[in-house]
């Protein structure tokens, strides 16, 4: 689903108009408070709502103007939209409707209540009515998904003074067009007409002579991460959607690719929370609490595992109390050393540069990284014991110990997420939990083994 877009130069200024609405509001100035929400673009005023709590954000969107409405529901994220959307009549939802893309309306009818995606469809010509239904057939995070099918297309063997005769006739073209795509008979997709050279170009070429054949389509089953990275890497502005016959279908436009990066990046964030980026900030205590318990029950989980392994040394600890002290710092650097490198394959996963081609020597060096870090930290760690407690038996102890826990931080960094993607759990949502286990169970496993073998 579309979202705001966010830039580090806007910010400031969204700061601005939110504190000036907040003492509009404050001041009960409903005049002032409308001529804001006015003057707004429709992402900006989604922006503000997002940050207002909910009887604050009622007033506010009752003060949207109805044009405007379509545009602002699409820019909120689910939540806050579907609060909105409860308190909307379905005359009203529909009348929202009017003007939308397909693509956004295959997005926005996905979350509506079944007799309101009926009205919305009854609303629609036959012909959008089918397209619509089409889109809707394809997963949400494929390109089929992400496409728009109101495309234009031309045959090959026309001239570009047809193809302009033929623009002209439309009268208008789908937003953000910078290419007409090439197609035969059967509609299979064969090139890339630029609207730069179709303007630029002698009338009486034809299409084939100035197409481009270079551009690939996209299948319709790409996941939206795959088309993301593929604009990226060549540097796309639109690219054509195809079946599995090669038939055209559908547009992706960088719009749509800008969203799902922005949501991808959004996710990554907040699941290392055990998070969710379509949560509303403002959703009541009870709502949150709630969301928040399942991965505050997990950790709690793993810490009673972590504190079971400490307990099977409670004899070592009564005797030398001294590394009752510094098991933090073991546990402390493996989960860090571990985190940077669960960090790396998070990313590199979600870049498509983790592959099976790479995996092993991705692997070998990591754990040299956790080798040479793990023998460096060992001695600084080793020295400061020394120095501090003025006992080197406990100083050779914690050296080993770290140099164990780094090495093994940086195996489970590599493999948990792998490991997590293969059982189909997501490895940002997952991934740090499990990873502050392995950590903790055998950092402390060894420290305290090592100090019952050595010290007592």
């Amino acid at each position: 689903m579309p979202q705001a877009e966010h830039s580090p130069a806007a910010a400031p200024e969204q700061q601005s108009d939110l504190g000036r609405l907040q003492r509009a509001l404050e001041s009960g100035t409903a005049m002032q408070v409308a001529a804001l929400v006015r003057s707004l673009h429709p992402a900006e005023i989604a922006e503000l709502l997002e940050s207002l709590p909910p009887a604050q954000r009622a007033i506010v969107w009752d003060l949207v103007d109805e044009e405007d409405e379509g545009d602002v529901l699409l820019e909120l994220n689910d939540e806050v939209r579907a609060s909105i959307l409860e308190r909307m009549d379905a005359e009203d939802v529909v009348a929202a409707t009017e003007g939308m893309s397909l693509d956004d309306l295959a997005d926005f009818v996905a979350d509506l209540p079944e007799a309101v995606t009926r009205q919305v469809l009854r609303s629609l010509s036959e012909q959008d009515k089918e397209r619509l239904q089409k889109v809707l057939a394809y997963p949400e995070d494929s390109a089929g998904g992400l496409m728009d099918p109101d495309t234009i297309s031309v045959r090959p063997d026309v001239s570009l003074e047809v193809v302009l005769r033929y623009l002209r006739i439309l009268g208008e073209i789908p937003d953000r067009t910078d290419a007409i795509w090439v197609v035969d008979r059967n509609d299979r997709f064969l090139g890339t007409l630029y609207l730069a050279r179709l303007v630029s170009r002698e009338p009486q070429a034809t299409v084939s002579q100035v197409m481009d054949r270079e551009l690939k389509p996209i299948p319709y089953d790409r996941s939206a991460s795959e088309v993301a990275r593929e604009f990226s890497n060549r540097d796309l502005l639109s690219a054509p959607v195809v079946d599995a016959e090669g038939r055209l279908i559908g547009q992706i436009t960088i719009d749509d690719v800008v969203d799902v990066i922005e949501d991808q990046a959004e996710h990554d964030f907040l699941s290392m929370a055990g998070l969710d980026e379509e949560d509303d900030m403002f959703a009541p205590v009870i709502t949150s609490a709630q969301r928040r318990t399942i991965w505050l029950a997990v950790n709690l989980a793993t810490a009673f595992v972590a504190a079971a392994v400490v307990g099977l040394f409670e004899a070592t600890l009564q005797q030398v109390v001294v590394l009752a002290v510094l098991m933090p710092v073991v546990a402390s650097m493996g989960g860090i050393a571990g985190s940077q490198t669960l960090t790396l394959m998070i990313r590199g996963m979600a870049m498509g540069r983790v592959q099976g081609a790479n995996a092993r020597w991705l692997l070998r060096k990591e754990v040299a990284v956790g080798i040479l870090n793990g023998l460096a930290w060992a001695l600084v760690v080793a020295g400061i014991t020394v120095a501090f407690f003025g006992t080197w038996e406990v100083g050779l102890v914690i050296a080993a110990a770290i140099a164990i826990n780094l090495v093994v931080a940086a195996l489970a960094g590599f493999a948990v997420p792998l490991l997590l993607k293969k059982l189909r759990i997501d490895p940002a949502l997952a991934g740090s939990v499990v990873l502050t286990t392995i950590t903790d169970v055998v950092g402390f496993m060894s420290f305290l083994g090592l100090g019952t073998l050595f010290l007592t």
